[in-house]
């Protein structure tokens, strides 16, 4: 509660209100009860002068025995108690007591201050009455000399109960003040305070992001200058705000955009940000890596020796990090960062993965293509030498070596025309003739041209066309050439007695076409490489195939928005599919 400006400015109020009233209590009180005292002496006083005055006009007549008479006669007028006392302190009249028992009263305060001033007062309690009594004494001088005095008692009792039923009215009234001071004091408090609460509940908007305008603008006083001002600020902040979110966005657009990984790193080599090409590389995610050192978050020491290096010199470098677990190959720029980012490190990944795989295949393509063009050459320069040495002298080897030197020429032709083919099929050079055909009738007809040499090399070759599949839209005579290629390649790696099935399967708006053989299989280190260009899975290339014939199906299947892939056991045969896209019903 104590913790609410409200209740704080309350209570403020209500002790300081409380404190002057209680001030102002007693004063009244003290003040009531010295009135009410001085009016009763100033009453009595004037009565004891007015007795005295009589006393002295009568004194040399009074017979003593009547002076008890006196004593209570204007003891009832006054309603008081009257007792006249000689100069000497001897009582001689008394309203209330028997005078011949009351001891002498001259050292009585009153009567000595009667002596010095000619009236005397005291107020004490009364031993004789058992209460509290105020006593007025006046000096009787006849011709000038001190004849007695005229004391008069009143009791107390009355005139203090009357006090204190003043005060008690007063005491009641100002309780009443202070509970209306309170009630007033919280009023005041809540008036203050509900702007100061509104304002705080549309700072909370601000803080949450949440648009906020603030009110009481009209008002004049420190609140209204306040809010003002915090409504200014609230709608630059705003604006701040909502360019700082274009520009989050922007570059959380370009950081989600960009097929490079964004790591930035703080000046104690923790990852600030990554983006979501970086978090697919390193397999985590922003939450993860967050806050995290390089090693524990990317898993590579290389990054933080690259960061230390960039960190200390303040000069950008570039490392080769290979992922041996991910097969993947990365180049890393690190680069020191200034401005608001000043001691902040932005390590760039650029995935060179697919680049050094092109190199690898362009060093295995000039290695293949200079084997490949090495033996013929070499078989046809040998033939031509040893033609000029013996040809005249022995024309039936004459004869033989010609037809050697034509069939090496032949597969030279081959060749170049393959690697022609091949190349305006990967240039798109080649348009295709798509029509609405039967796959299951292609499958066929493709088998046919090879059951002969199935046969021959003692194999059994079989067609299996599945239920439910539909038409596809294709150029024949290139799908063909796939077909015949894949059971050629079945029929080269297939012992005799072996198997070789060519079937059909519906596949999800495609048609997938399969060659299955039980042959010498490949394996599974080779298995991802068989499409490509020269690649031979017989490393002692004794075969006279060229190694294109599957690269040209890889192509030509996916020139039909296909896919092609293989699937094989080591000396479990082999079985390749591709897929055609279904023709539209």
């Amino acid at each position: 509660m104590f913790r609410s400006i409200r209740w704080r400015i309350a209570i403020l109020y209500t002790v300081l209100v409380s404190l002057v009233i209680l001030v102002l209590g007693i004063v009244l009180t003290r003040y009531v009860s010295k009135v009410q005292m001085t009016s009763l002496e100033s009453s009595v006083t004037s009565q004891a002068t007015v007795l005295a005055d009589v006393m002295a006009s009568q004194w040399e007549q009074i017979n003593p025995e009547q002076v008890d008479a006196y004593a209570r006669q204007w003891a009832e007028d006054i309603h008081g108690r009257v007792t006249i006392i000689s100069a000497d302190g001897t009582v001689l009249g008394e309203s209330e007591k028997d005078r011949a028992e009351m001891e002498n009263h001259l050292n009585r305060p009153e009567i000595q201050q009667a002596l010095s001033d000619g009236i005397g007062k005291s107020t004490r309690f009364s031993t004789t009455l058992a209460a509290r009594q105020l006593y007025v004494a006046a000096a009787i001088k006849v011709d000038g000399n001190l004849a007695g005095f005229v004391r008069l008692a009143f009791p107390l009792n009355e005139v203090e109960q009357s006090i204190q039923q003043i005060q008690q009215q007063i005491w009641l009234i100002l309780l009443g003040v202070i509970l209306l001071g309170a009630v007033l004091s919280i009023a005041a408090a809540q008036w203050i305070a509900r702007p100061l609460n509104t304002i705080a509940r549309l700072a909370d908007q601000i803080t949450e992001g949440q648009p906020a305008h603030f009110p009481y603008l009209n008002r004049k006083d420190e609140i209204g200058r306040l809010s003002q001002s915090l409504d200014r600020m609230a709608r630059q902040l705003h604006e701040r705000i909502d360019d700082l979110q274009n520009e989050q966005q922007k570059l959380n657009g370009l950081l989600s955009q960009m097929t490079d990984g964004v790591v930035i790193v703080d000046p104690n080599g923790r990852v600030s940000l990554i983006n979501p090409t970086a978090e697919k590389i390193f397999d985590t995610t922003e939450k993860k890596a967050s806050g995290l050192s390089l090693v524990r978050a990317l898993g590579y020491y290389q990054l933080h020796e690259l960061w230390e290096e960039c960190h200390t010199t303040g000069e950008g470098k570039i490392i080769s990090l290979e992922m041996m677990q991910q097969n993947r190959f990365l180049q890393v720029v690190s680069t020191p960062l200034g401005g608001a980012l000043q001691d902040f490190t932005l390590l760039l990944f650029q995935d060179m993965t697919h680049i050094r795989r092109l190199e690898t295949v362009r060093r295995d393509f000039i290695s293949n293509i200079s084997h490949e063009l090495r033996t013929p050459l070499a078989s046809l320069k040998a033939l031509a030498e040893t033609l000029q040495i013996s040809a005249a002298d022995d024309p039936e080897n004459t004869r033989h070596f010609l037809e050697q030197m034509d069939t090496e020429i032949d597969a030279l032709t081959q060749m170049v025309n393959e690697l022609l083919e091949l190349a305006r099929i990967e240039s798109g050079r080649v348009p295709l003739n798509l029509q609405r055909m039967d796959p299951c009738l292609l499958a066929k007809n493709s088998a046919e041209r090879l059951r002969m040499q199935a046969e021959r090399a003692g194999l059994t070759l079989k067609i299996d066309c599945g239920e439910g599949i539909q038409p596809i839209m294709a150029d024949g005579p290139r799908l063909e050439q796939v077909l015949v290629n894949l059971i050629h390649n079945a029929i080269k790696f297939t012992r005799p007695g072996g198997e070789i099935t060519v079937f059909l399967k519906p596949q999800e708006k495609m048609v997938c076409f399969g060659v299955k053989d039980t042959g010498i299989g490949i394996s599974a280190e080779m298995l991802p490489r068989v499409f490509e260009r020269f690649y031979k899975t017989d490393p002692s290339r004794s075969d006279r195939g060229t190694g294109l014939g599957l690269s040209i199906a890889r192509h030509l299947v996916e020139a039909h928005s296909g896919r092609i892939w293989a699937e094989s056991q080591k000396g479990k045969g082999s079985t390749f599919y591709f897929t055609i896209p279904a023709a539209q019903s």
